[in-house]
């Protein structure tokens, strides 16, 4: 083989290996240019008032026998009136702001052979053009990154006044003073934008979640798993988006699917949460332990019109009456295997398998176990977002008996399908909704607010679309 055969066979491997250890993203985030325009309004508000403070040094020199100095030298005002934020692919973003302005004032000192003088003076900056890029990445942990990689202030045009009486004597050192205040200025500029970018921008940004706790046992990990993608439209985060339980976390055994959002720009923020994301919920609760649920006399409805006891279901099972004659009863429900979802373009839905055992509760408050029911059942899920959190609830259908095991001896289990009707509906679902209701936060970083919802479904993913506002500090 040639050495050129060799390269080429040498690309091909790397570029096969590139592909087959990409990692999908389980949840995606879209900046849309709405949102980049909102975000970079909120960063000109910033700059103007982090320029506004700068110090600038004192001045002093020589124009022929002329020496000046300049001191104190102040910002009254600084303004960025029109600004612009472009995507640049592989790259990050390009802050561009134009007809800016800046006023100056401070106190000038003059010597000029025996005269002397000294006042105020007020210069003005305008036609001033600022180019900021910032460089977009991630670090080590997954979290993003932002710098700037490059900055650029020009200053067209520069008048200062004096006043004094004096005129003919300004216009000897004028030049000199206009030069070295537009070359300081710039530099300055581009430094505090550096500043501004490290102190402002990159701790606000370092407040998005990484991982995301929601409880005692299950976390969601939100890292990054490739650096932010800008294209021309858009900025976009591919995220883990795994939920994991926080005792026994271990590798999901299936990865997501490609995640492609629709091009749809009506929103600032746009979230996409495939069915891996939602999928790996179920397998931390069920790894955690936490699939699981009691239901007690004490949960029983005062208008449900039965007990939970056996003489209730000996209507059914003959045999308990003999065996546990008037015996309060219990119900643990669990999940055998973690639940596992659909979402297609008419929502998403399911049918989890959930194991019903019966006990009796004996006089000495120990178990005797009775039967165990088999319980399936479509499952479908209404979503939305509030507060930041993705919240839920659920809907059952009809429920579909089959008995596992029977310590009591074999019976119809059809019989009681009215009870486990209830029993799912009235105390099971309220307690799962009532979780879902508390639900599981976005990755946002803080004092982001959301409003103006949108919920669409799409084929293997949930598509939420939202406006941003910025809460300041109060």
């Amino acid at each position: 083989m040639g050495v050129q055969s060799l390269a080429v066979a040498c690309g091909a491997l790397a570029l096969c290996l590139a592909l087959t250890t990409a990692t999908n993203p389980g949840f995606v985030v879209r900046i849309t240019q709405a949102g980049l325009d909102y975000a970079k309004q909120q960063g000109i508000t910033i700059l103007e008032k982090d320029l506004a403070q700068l110090k600038l040094p004192d001045i002093s020199g020589k124009s022929g026998k002329v020496r000046y100095e300049l001191s104190r030298l102040r910002i009254p005002n600084f303004r960025l009136p029109h600004s612009r934020i472009t995507p640049i692919s592989n790259v990050g973003l390009q802050v561009s702001i134009s007809n800016a302005f800046v006023e100056l004032d401070g106190d000038w000192r003059v010597k000029y052979s025996l005269i002397r003088g000294h006042g105020s003076f007020n210069l003005r900056m305008e036609n001033v053009y600022i180019e900021i890029v910032l460089r977009l990445g991630s670090d080590t942990t997954g979290q993003p990154t932002i710098s700037t990689s490059d900055c650029k202030a020009i200053i067209s045009n520069v008048r200062v006044h004096f006043s004094s009486k004096f005129g003919w004597l300004y216009n000897l050192f004028r030049k000199n003073i206009e030069s070295k205040l537009q070359k300081n200025m710039g530099s300055k500029v581009c430094d505090n934008v550096a500043k501004s970018v490290q102190n402002e921008l990159q701790k606000h940004i370092q407040t998005l979640p990484v991982t995301a706790r929601i409880d005692d046992k299950i976390g969601i990990d939100y890292s990054l798993v490739a650096p932010p993608r800008t294209t021309a439209q858009s900025l976009d985060l591919d995220l883990k988006g795994e939920f994991y339980s926080l005792g026994h976390r271990s590798t999901v055994s299936f990865s997501p699917l490609p995640l492609a959002l629709p091009s749809d720009h009506d929103r600032m923020v746009y979230f996409g949460a495939s069915s891996y994301f939602f999928n790996t919920a179920g397998i931390a609760y069920h790894k955690a332990g936490a699939l699981v649920f009691e239901i007690t006399e004490a949960m029983i409805p005062k208008d449900a019109g039965f007990r939970l006891d056996t003489s209730v279901f000996s209507a059914f099972i003959p045999q308990l009456e003999e065996m546990y004659p008037n015996m309060t009863m219990k119900f643990r429900l669990s999940a055998p295997t973690a639940p596992f979802l659909t979402i297609g373009p008419g929502g998403i839905s399911f049918q989890p398998t959930v194991d019903a055992q019966a006990y009796a509760i004996l006089p000495n408050s120990s178990l005797a176990p009775l039967f165990l029911l088999s319980l399936t059942g479509n499952v479908s899920a209404v979503l939305n977002v509030r507060s930041g959190h993705i919240v839920g609830s659920l809907d059952v259908g009809r429920i579909r008996l089959s008995l596992k095991d029977s310590a009591v001896g074999a019976f119809q289990v059809r019989m009681m399908q009215s009870i486990i009707n209830y029993l799912t509906s009235h105390v099971l679902l309220p307690h799962v909704n009532a979780r879902l209701d508390e639900g599981f936060p976005l990755a946002l970083p803080n004092r982001i607010q959301l409003s103006n919802i949108l919920v669409k479904f799409h084929q293997n993913f949930l598509l939420l679309g939202a406006d941003v506002h910025f809460q300041p500090q109060g």
